[in-house]
């Protein structure tokens, strides 16, 4: 299962439509994923087009995201693979360990807000903050992620930049 991950899209501030270097990897996808401050829907309404979305609330976003379908925090399986999403997950030191506590049985937490990807393992459990792909804030460039998983595995999971 090929699932392409993103966060912090920011429209319409910073998403003035999709960044044409993640067109592709999107009609590739079987699920994608959202972990929040999409903050307007259209974004969702566009991502559904190519695969199913799953998608958290963030802090920047619009009473309309939840009515799209996004809670505060999500726990489902992929290809497998126990996944949890949550937009924010605090400071950086206990982070594993804090986000262990939130999703006990999850093998994946993906995890947005900083707009600093991120992909670590602790504790029994991987955590992805794929950054984003149209605030890069202090970062090179924008950001996301896609992973392979397959069979209860994660098969491979790749954090990608976009050109500038």
């Amino acid at each position: 299962m090929r699932v392409v991950v993103v966060s912090d899209t920011h429209s319409p501030r910073r998403w003035k439509g999709c960044p044409p270097a993640l067109q592709p990897e999107l009609e590739r996808a079987d699920v994608i994923l959202h972990a929040g401050d999409v903050c307007t829907p259209d974004v969702l309404d566009l991502l559904a087009t190519h695969a199913p979305v799953h998608v958290v609330m963030g802090n920047n976003d619009v009473p309309e995201v939840a009515e799209w379908g996004a809670p505060k925090t999500l726990e489902i399986e992929l290809g497998g693979v126990r996944v949890g999403m949550i937009h924010d997950s605090g400071q950086k030191q206990g982070r594993v360990a804090r986000l262990r506590n939130v999703f006990p049985t999850a093998d994946l937490v993906v995890f947005g807000h900083s707009h600093i990807p991120l992909d670590e393992t602790g504790d029994g459990l991987r955590i992805l903050n794929p950054g984003s792909p149209t605030d890069r804030r202090r970062q090179p460039a924008g950001t996301y992620a896609v992973l392979d998983l397959r069979d209860g595995d994660i098969v491979d999971a790749r954090i990608h930049e976009l050109a500038r």
